[in-house]
């Protein structure tokens, strides 16, 4: 399930631009990261945005959708973090992971500021690892 498009579009017309601490936003993206690591879903839930927690309601099943859709961010042999871009209301932080089997990926981290601070509203793959000899 693809929601990014739709979460990107809402905040767009939210209004107006915000100030990120990348430091921050990393940190948040980081910390997710590290509970799918440990397989602590109900942690990784917490860093999502409300709209995403509204979708897949439990932490299981945001835990089950991660898993299946994103195995390299579930089980990331490395993880750099690239460019943030303004985005109207929202930020975007570009993430360059190495699965476990070495394959790249590139991934657009689509971030929210609300009440509790910095949370992750979407997750769009940039770039698939390349097919082929």
């Amino acid at each position: 399930m693809r929601i990014t498009t739709i979460t990107a579009a809402i905040l767009m017309a939210m209004g107006s631009a915000v100030n990120a601490d990348p430091d921050a936003i990393q940190g948040v993206i980081g910390d997710q990261i590290e509970a799918f690591k440990a397989d602590d879903f109900a942690t990784a839930f917490t860093f999502a945005a409300p709209s995403i927690q509204g979708i897949f309601r439990t932490p299981e099943n945001f835990g089950q959708m991660v898993r299946q859709g994103y195995p390299m961010v579930w089980r990331p042999g490395s993880v750099e973090y690239l460019r943030s871009v303004e985005r109207g209301a929202a930020w975007t932080q570009e993430v360059l992971v190495t699965d476990a089997q070495g394959r790249l990926h590139k991934l657009a981290y689509l971030m929210v500021e609300t009440d509790q601070g910095w949370k992750i509203a979407g997750v769009e793959l940039l770039m698939a690892p390349e097919i082929g000899a």
